[in-house]
């Protein structure tokens, strides 16, 4: 009897566990899903990778862990869920710059508006009368790749004359280096000024920067590397470790790219070729490769971002009469378009394009280009209907 009960227990649990397997939602897949380290890393990089992830995704600040006392959003993830582009709700406010002079506004929150605060404090207020911009977080996935390319090639696809006549002259975002910062091998240094290429205008030099000023301006938390508080203007303690920081950029640079779906389908690949034919290229550069890194797993790989790192006018309606490094106010880095199609469920299920989330819709991101992408938004006007519908299934699949 004690046998028969013994094999019951064992049988029910069998069961149980076999059924809960069955019931249990499965995972998606991984082409949907932007977080998840590149290929390749050694065990001492992933276990580095899953430090920055717990600190980008888990850590959620209060006051007595350095938040504030003034800020935009109290963790890294809540900007970027899933690794994924921000929403209205964690859009930024910068102002207070309108030429390549620098910020005039530093005095008054400069060059970022935190617009929440801890409870005893004020968030900041607009100036009257500035320009300002406002940007919604991008998506993370692939930016060490982006890191990676050499000064070399950004400047080979730079066309500041528009020599070949094609109506895009695009250009680097010449930026001043943090003092924190070390220059790349090969770093292209002209009158003091380096290339940018992260931010929405190629502001920051690099993934290290970007990490430390979000911290700082973003979470109001003060670091070795930017140890001024946002509130007093006063340089104080550090409320970050180099490490926390380090490990985050380590986390940034390790992501993967976006993985592409449907790329062998009929109907996408026709998309594809319209994307070629009607000029989208000319600044949403396919493919790209990385130069030596001391990542093994990022040095020498071809990947597909669809961008070209360089600034483009984008005429009037995109001119928001602020600006960054020596960008002019209607200028923007071409935004990388893989991952496009998994925008939208970072934000809500709905798309918010654009520097500052304005397009609800591939095609209405399409219509607003105005300046350099002029031609390719009246090439795209021109398509029949069904053509139309082949380019965004493209885009969508990216």
């Amino acid at each position: 009897m004690r046998r028969l009960i013994c094999f019951l227990t064992v049988l029910g649990v069998t069961v149980g566990m076999y059924s809960c397997e069955n019931f249990e939602p499965s995972a998606p897949p991984d082409d949907r899903l932007l977080d998840g380290p590149v290929d390749g890393l050694s065990a001492a990089e992933n276990i580095r990778f899953l430090n920055g992830d717990i600190a980008f995704n888990d850590e959620v600040f209060v006051p007595s862990s350095g938040l504030g006392p003034l800020f935009v959003a109290n963790s890294c993830g809540s900007c970027h869920p899933g690794d994924g582009k921000g929403h209205p709700f964690t859009t930024l406010v910068r102002f207070g710059q309108h030429d390549d002079t620098g910020n005039q506004y530093n005095h008054l929150g400069g060059p970022q508006l935190q617009n929440r605060a801890i409870p005893g404090y004020q968030p900041e207020q607009l100036p009257a009368g500035v320009g300002f911009s406002k940007l919604t977080p991008p998506a993370n996935t692939g930016l060490g790749y982006i890191d990676a390319v050499s000064d070399a090639d950004i400047l080979s696809w730079a066309d500041p004359n528009d020599a070949d006549g094609d109506g895009i002259s695009g250009v680097p975002n010449w930026v001043e280096m943090k003092e924190y910062l070390f220059a790349r091998p090969g770093t292209v240094e002209v009158n003091g000024r380096y290339i940018g290429r992260f931010g929405k205008k190629g502001a920051a030099y690099d993934l290290h920067q970007q990490t430390a000023q979000a911290y700082n301006q973003d979470i109001g938390v003060t670091s070795s590397y930017e140890a001024y508080d946002t509130y007093t203007g006063v340089e104080t303690d550090p409320e970050i470790s180099d490490q926390t920081i380090l490990d985050v950029v380590f986390y940034l640079k390790t992501l993967k790219a976006p993985i592409p779906r449907g790329s062998h389908q009929e109907e996408i690949l026709a998309g594809k070729s319209i994307f070629m034919e009607i000029g989208c290229a000319r600044c949403h550069r396919p493919e790209m490769k990385t130069g030596a890194s001391s990542i093994a797993a990022l040095s020498e790989k071809t990947f597909y971002p669809y961008t070209d790192l360089l600034l483009h006018d984008m005429g009037p309606g995109l001119d928001d009469g602020y600006t960054e490094g020596s960008a002019k106010t209607s200028e923007w880095k071409t935004p990388a378009l893989w991952g496009l199609g998994l925008s939208k469920f970072s934000q809500g299920g709905g798309y918010f394009l654009l520097h500052d989330g304005r397009a609800r819709s591939i095609e209405e991101a399409i219509v607003l280009h105005g300046g350099e992408g002029d031609s390719s938004r009246k090439n795209y006007e021109s398509l029949s209907p069904d053509e139309q519908t082949k380019l965004i299934k493209f885009l969508e699949s990216l």
